[in-house]
């Protein structure tokens, strides 16, 4: 059923353990995950933090170890979002950061509930993790 192509039905997920220079995921370091303007889910998407030794979701002592549209992050200009991972948020982007642990790997899946066709046709990519 995750493979099946219904628009507008299910979910569909996205995942990496590498950034964008094809590094792992490091808890001690800094980054940022840009989702470009039109996440394609009809119903929400979601970006969940998970241990790499563990492949539970990553201990990190906030409530959750993710971002969602329920969180209400704050959009760039061009209706982009910017998610943030690393040990500290930030300075003004505490909205769109999912604390990471330094000494532990970890990786992510960007879900889209209710998945549009832009996913399905590859319109909408969402960006590389980058180091920042």
């Amino acid at each position: 059923a995750m493979e099946a192509k219904m628009v507008g039905v299910g979910s569909q997920y996205l995942g990496t353990y590498k950034d964008a220079s094809g590094a792992y995921l490091d808890g001690g370091q800094n980054y940022r995950l840009r989702l470009p303007a039109g996440i394609p889910a009809k119903d929400f998407w979601s970006v969940t933090v998970y241990d790499a030794e563990t492949r539970s979701l990553l201990q990190n002592s906030q409530p959750k170890p993710s971002l969602s549209t329920y969180d209400k992050p704050e959009a760039n200009a061009d209706g982009s979002v910017d998610v943030f991972f690393g040990p500290l948020a930030p300075k003004g982007k505490e909205k769109n950061w999912v604390k990471t642990v330094p000494g532990h790997g970890w990786f992510t899946y960007i879900r889209l509930y209710g998945p549009l066709q832009p996913f399905f046709d590859q319109t909408w990519r969402p960006d590389d993790i980058v180091k920042v």
